[in-house]
C-alpha cells in the first residue's frame, strides 16, 4: 500500500513517515503542493496524507485536482486548523477525516489503517478467468478469447490488462501504468502503452474504432469499463 504524505512541517513529516513505514507502508512525503500534485498525476497511491496550509498550492487546492480524475482514493486532512468550520469545510470538499495537530501517532496510525481496510479495492476481487462481454481472458494462463478466436496473450499485455481490469472503471494514467507494468527503473515511451491499447481493441472490441471497453481519456490515460 502506497501512502502520500504532503507536510511542510519537516519534524512532523519525518516522524510520520517513518511510523508509516513500520507499519509496513510505502511512503512518498514532501512539503511542496506542487510537487504533491505532480506525484498524483504520475504515481497511484492508495491514501492521500494532506496538510491544509501549505506554500503555493494548499492542500484543498491538491484535493480538487485529485478528485477531477480519481473519486475514490481516500485522504486525509492533517492540519492545524481545528475549529469546527475549518473540519466542516474539510469533509464538504472531499476528504474522509479530519485530524488536527497536535495529534498522537497511535491515533493517526489506526486512523489510517481502518480508512486504507474500509476503502482499499482487493485485486483478488477480479478472478483469475475473467469475461467481459464476449471475450474471456485467463489471468494465470494468459490465454484469451476474443475477435481473433483463442490467442494467447504476451506477459506485458496481461499485466497491463489486469491492472486496468482491477482498477475497472477509473480512470488510470500513463505514468502509473508506467510504473506499474513495467516498473520505475525500465521506462518505455508512453507510445508503447498507445500500442498496447490500440491491440486490446483489435482484440476484444466488436468495433475497434469506436470502444466501448477500452476508453481514452485525453491528456490522461485510459479507463477499461467493465
Amino acid at each position: 500500500m502506497r501512502i502520500l504524505l504532503v507536510e511542510d512541517e519537516e519534524n512532523i513529516r519525518d516522524a510520520v513517515k517513518l511510523n508509516l513505514e513500520m507499519e509496513g507502508y510505502e511512503v512518498v512525503a514532501t512539503g511542496e503542493g506542487k510537487q504533491a500534485l505532480k506525484y498524483t498525476r504520475e504515481q497511484h497511491f492508495d491514501l492521500l496524507l494532506l496538510d491544509i496550509m501549505l506554500p503555493e498550492v494548499d492542500g484543498y487546492q491538491i484535493l480538487e485536482q485529485v478528485r477531477l480524475t480519481n473519486l475514490d482514493v481516500p485522504v486525509i486532512f492533517l492540519t492545524a486548523k481545528d475549529a469546527a468550520a475549518d473540519r466542516v469545510a474539510g469533509l464538504k470538499r472531499g476528504a474522509d477525516d479530519y485530524i488536527t495537530k497536535p495529534f498522537v501517532l497511535e491515533e493517526l496510525l489506526l486512523r489510517v489503517n481502518n480508512l486504507i481496510k474500509r476503502t482499499s479495492k482487493n485485486p483478488e476481487n477480479t478472478p483469475e478467468v475473467y469475461e467481459f462481454g464476449d471475450n474471456k481472458v485467463n489471468f494465470v494462463t494468459y490465454e484469451a478469447q476474443g475477435n481473433p478466436g483463442t490467442f494467447t496473450l504476451t506477459k506485458k499485455e496481461a499485466m497491463l490488462l489486469k491492472l486496468l481490469v482491477d482498477r475497472r472503471n477509473e480512470v488510470v494514467s500513463r505514468q502509473q501504468i508506467l510504473q506499474s507494468v513495467w516498473g520505475y527503473d525500465v521506462y518505455p515511451s508512453t507510445r508503447t502503452i498507445d500500442n498496447f491499447i490500440l491491440s486490446f481493441r483489435k482484440y476484444f472490441e466488436k468495433d475497434p474504432k469506436n470502444p466501448e471497453y477500452f476508453l481514452s481519456v485525453r491528456g490522461v490515460g485510459y479507463k477499461f469499463v467493465g
